[in-house]
């Protein structure tokens, strides 16, 4: 199996090339400097030379502040880069795994209690969700039989700033910190993402098509998340004080409930995804457990700047 993957550079991107390269694929990752998905041209170009079996496209705007001064900029990443390339799919008859977020839904308190279904009714509040959304629409009108919709939300994972560094950063030093404690979401790892990825590359076509959640099981807030990560690591979770949204003063709102639900994953025949705790725990290890893949990579880079204290600023 062929697998392009666009926005290989990233956190995630990343980790999706690893994964599939495990699983024997033959991987071709591309990242901005090799190609531009707001070119069409260019993607039509990638797609006819290399020929994949499948496309999973990583690449997006991510800036959630800066989409609202620039959306006509986020829009050209995030609506007509996925319509690039599920046009170019459609010429060279490739499926096309696209990632999405959280941010489709509005999250407000009103929604707090149950988990948004896959076939809920998307409705952004922001500039970001509104750009996100375009990709999912072009994605399913002109890929409808071959594509896959994975929405995600607050990941970390390894080189790149995320939540998950910035916290331990401040837990290694036994500094206090204030973290949001008035929104919720699924705390996920994208080495989680990655392997969901890779199972729907390799599911036969009928199985993996459609949306489906890619968030860890359980929810938690910015807050509870980051007394975890202090525990993990050994440092005293009474060091995490909780603050409101409001104190953020932040451009973009935030979702007040990113709770999603992960029934479409039994039409794929895969069971649902694993619980934040537990995937937390794997990536750091347990406290005096130094094993954690992503607590050796942070333990390495202990005497770098690991980022701001609070959630929102590395948030992916």
């Amino acid at each position: 199996m062929r697998v392009l993957v666009t926005g290989a550079d990233g956190m995630l991107g990343r980790q999706v090339c690893a994964r599939l390269t495990e699983g024997g694929a033959l991987v071709l990752p591309t990242g901005r400097g090799s190609l531009d998905i707001t070119d069409r041209r260019a993607v039509r170009t990638a797609l006819l030379d290399r020929r994949p079996d499948v496309v999973v496209n990583c690449a997006a705007w991510t800036a959630v502040d800066r989409a609202e001064r620039e959306e006509r900029a986020a829009l050209a990443v995030n609506g007509r880069g996925p319509a690039h390339l599920a046009a170019a799919c459609g010429q060279v008859r490739a499926r096309l795994i696209h990632v999405s977020t959280d941010y489709v839904f509005h999250g407000t308190p009103a929604d707090v209690g149950t988990p948004m279904p896959e076939h809920a009714e998307p409705d952004p509040r922001t500039a970001y969700g509104r750009t996100k959304l375009a990709g999912e629409r072009a994605v399913r009108t002109l890929l409808p039989l071959s594509s896959a919709i994975v929405r995600t939300g607050w990941l970390y994972g390894a080189g790149g700033p995320n939540f998950v560094r910035t916290m331990a950063g401040s837990a290694l030093a036994g500094r206090p910190v204030e973290v949001v404690a008035d929104q919720y979401g699924q705390p996920t790892w994208t080495v989680d993402v990655a392997d969901r990825i890779a199972a729907l590359a390799a599911a036969p076509a009928h199985r993996a098509r459609g949306i489906f959640h890619a968030t860890s099981c359980g929810f938690a807030t910015w807050h509870t998340f980051a007394r975890e990560i202090y525990r993990l690591l050994g440092a005293d979770p009474g060091l995490v004080a909780a603050v409101s949204s409001e104190c953020l003063n932040r451009r973009a709102p935030r979702p007040i409930w990113s709770v999603l639900s992960h029934d479409a994953w039994a039409r794929a025949r895969l069971g649902p995804p694993r619980h934040w705790h537990a995937a937390l725990a794997e990536a750091l290890g347990r406290p005096g457990d130094p094993s954690g893949p992503l607590r050796r990579e942070l333990l390495a880079a202990a005497g770098e700047p690991v980022g701001a204290r609070t959630p929102h600023r590395t948030e992916c």
